[in-house]
C-alpha cells in the first residue's frame, strides 16, 4: 500500500465559491425585505419573504466554512494545468 505523496499546495476557492456568491445576494436581498417588513406595516410577506432568504444566506454560508472547495495550486478550475503563454 503506498500513499501519495503529492507536495501540491491546496487551497480554498474563496470568495469564488458560488456558496458565497448566491449567500451574499441573498443576504442583501433578505436585510432589504426585512427591513421593508418592519417599516411598512401592512407588507408581512415582505418581512417573512427576507427572514426567509437570510436563513437561506446563512444555511449557503455555514456549509462553505464547514466544507470548503479545495483548488489545487498551479491548477485552473477546469482541472488542467495552468500554463503561461507569452506570444
Amino acid at each position: 500500500m503506498s500513499k501519495n505523496t503529492s507536495t501540491k499546495k491546496r487551497q480554498t476557492a474563496g470568495l469564488g465559491d458560488i456558496r458565497v456568491i448566491i449567500g451574499g445576494l441573498m443576504g442583501i436581498y433578505g436585510v432589504i425585505l426585512t427591513i421593508m417588513g418592519i417599516v411598512m406595516t401592512d407588507a408581512s410577506a415582505n418581512l417573512w419573504a427576507g427572514i426567509a432568504l437570510l436563513a437561506v444566506c446563512g444555511a449557503l454560508l455555514l456549509w462553505n466554512a464547514l466544507d470548503p472547495t479545495l483548488v489545487d495550486e498551479g491548477e485552473s478550475i477546469t482541472g488542467g494545468p495552468v500554463t503561461d503563454k507569452k506570444n
